[in-house]
């Protein structure tokens, strides 16, 4: 099998302005390079899966967060210039894209090469998913340049964290 590219996030409510969790600037300009890796991996044979989240109203997160992408709105859609990758959606309730979720049971079967894991956000929602993927024994890889987050200091440390301590290589980041 070739590789799974897991799209972080990449959902109107993170991603689009006017939303409680915009992530701000950064995310608009990891967009063009996020659509360029779905692209390169979509045609290498990779197998692309969305993992969004997606709250019940009266979610325990919103204790630390503003409440956001609640499940059936706009905000839990996946952003108009990925659309078109967006044929797999995992659905996540927390950080990971493992927790709760079927997504281990995916990786399984697929057995990829290795992991790919982009999106938002860097030092919340990539990191957990990356040290799950990496908990798990996959090799996993994280284009600096296709994951974003609220300031450059949370990004730069969650790059070196995801790197140093967890054993992701961390690629592209001549292009940030």
């Amino acid at each position: 099998m070739a590789n799974a590219v897991l799209v972080i996030d990449m959902l109107k409510g993170f991603c689009e302005e006017g939303y409680p969790l915009y992530s701000g600037e950064s995310v608009k300009k990891v967009i063009p390079a996020v659509k360029r890796l779905i692209e390169k991996e979509q045609a290498a044979g990779s197998r692309i899966i969305f993992i969004a989240d997606s709250h019940k109203p009266d979610d325990l997160e919103f204790q630390m967060f503003p409440p956001h992408c609640i499940k059936g709105t706009s905000e839990s859609e996946v952003i108009d210039e990925l659309a078109f990758a967006a044929d797999e959606i995992i659905e996540k309730t927390r950080y990971s894209g493992f927790y709760g979720t079927d997504l281990d049971k995916k990786l399984e079967k697929l057995k990829p090469e290795k992991i790919i894991v982009c999106g938002v956000c860097t030092n919340i929602c990539v990191l957990h998913t990356v040290a799950d993927a990496r908990n798990r024994d996959y090799e996993v890889e994280v284009p600096a340049d296709c994951v974003a987050t609220f300031n450059d200091e949370s990004h730069q440390w969650a790059l070196d964290h995801m790197e140093n301590v967890l054993g992701a290589r961390i690629t592209n980041k001549e292009n940030c």
